[in-house]
């Protein structure tokens, strides 16, 4: 009797399982990979706090070192890796129309170094000088180059070094000035704000960039905020600035972008010296289309289970959510 009452319910529901099962979501990988930059970069410095974040969660990042923001766009058109650094106004010199933007990061200063005692404001002082512009493949490069070219800068000056062999060539007189686009929290720049024989130039023409180019931002090195009692800079110092933007492909597994804006509120959350906290990560100033999930977070925050559970069980529960219908039933 009660075989021919419940058989055909256990029949049904067991029917019903097996169907919605193939609506799950698989599981998010426990491996991602990140392209970051240089030694002595931030890309590359916070990626290290990313991995720290990650780790707690069971997550594995692995650490790709590149040469820079347009490498790092080929590796993931490639799909050679998942997530990736990207400096904001390169995508018309990429154009990727399958990836997306998770979140915009921190302003991505343009420090020029120059050697001297002059005080130079303009990129036109440059003329003549050995300039060292970033690796060729790197972000700093694409950008020092649009700058130069339009300020006519002769090109056989211009060389493609970058990063920490910049910084030495700048230091033993190798080169006469060098350009970086990196956090101020970087230790390249942290190490040439206190040379002193070399200076920061302060963009007179600041306004006249940022109307030419909408990518970039204006933003203020007040004096002595670097070192109040050596009074580094030794004046207000006018930047310009890109925007770091985290980005993935299209087919970026939907869970984790939950998990990464959340390590990105960690580390990127606290605030610096060019804005307060709580205005990073955001979805402004993209590179490419946000991401729908990373959308859903700006709106309302993390995942309603990633708030009170680990993120395995989270993932776990939300996977298998759609498995309560046919038992309902």
């Amino acid at each position: 009797m009660h075989l021919k009452t419940f058989g055909p319910a256990i029949i049904l529901a067991l029917a019903g399982c097996f169907v919605a099962w193939q609506f799950v979501n698989p599981a998010p990988p426990d491996t991602i990979t990140i392209a970051t930059g240089q030694q002595g970069g931030a890309y590359l410095m916070f990626a290290e706090r990313y991995q720290a974040a990650l780790a707690k969660e069971r997550i594995m990042l692995n650490i790709l070192e590149t040469a820079g923001s347009l490498e790092n766009l080929q590796l993931l058109d490639n799909d050679s890796v998942d997530i990736a650094f990207v400096q904001g106004g390169l995508a018309s010199t990429a154009g990727n129309p399958d990836l997306l933007s998770l979140a915009s990061l921190y302003y991505e200063p343009l420090w020029v170094f120059y050697r001297g005692a002059e005080t130079l404001t303009r990129l036109t002082e440059l003329q003549s000088r050995r300039i060292a512009a970033g690796e060729s493949d790197s972000g700093t490069y694409a950008l020092a180059m649009t700058l130069l070219e339009d300020n006519q800068i002769n090109s056989d000056d211009i060389l493609p070094v970058g990063g920490e062999q910049a910084a030495e060539a700048l230091i033993s007189g190798t080169v006469d000035a060098a350009f970086f686009v990196a956090s101020v929290q970087s230790p390249v720049v942290q190490k040439l704000l206190r040379q002193q024989d070399i200076q920061l130039m302060s963009f007179a023409r600041a306004d006249a960039y940022t109307r030419l180019y909408h990518s970039l931002s204006i933003i203020k090195l007040p004096e002595g905020t670097i070192d109040l009692q050596e009074n580094i800079p030794p004046h207000d110092t006018t930047l310009l600035a890109a925007t770091a933007n985290l980005v993935v492909r299209d087919d970026f597994h939907p869970a984790l972008v939950g998990l990464l804006l959340q390590a990105a509120e960690k580390v990127h959350g606290g605030g610096s010296l060019f804005d307060q906290p709580g205005y990073f990560p955001n979805d402004q100033n993209l590179e490419f289309p946000l991401n729908d999930d990373a959308r859903r977070y700006f709106k309302h925050g993390p995942p309603f289970l990633q708030r009170y559970l680990p993120f395995w069980t989270a993932n776990l529960l939300d996977r298998m959510k759609i498995m309560l219908i046919p038992l309902l039933t």
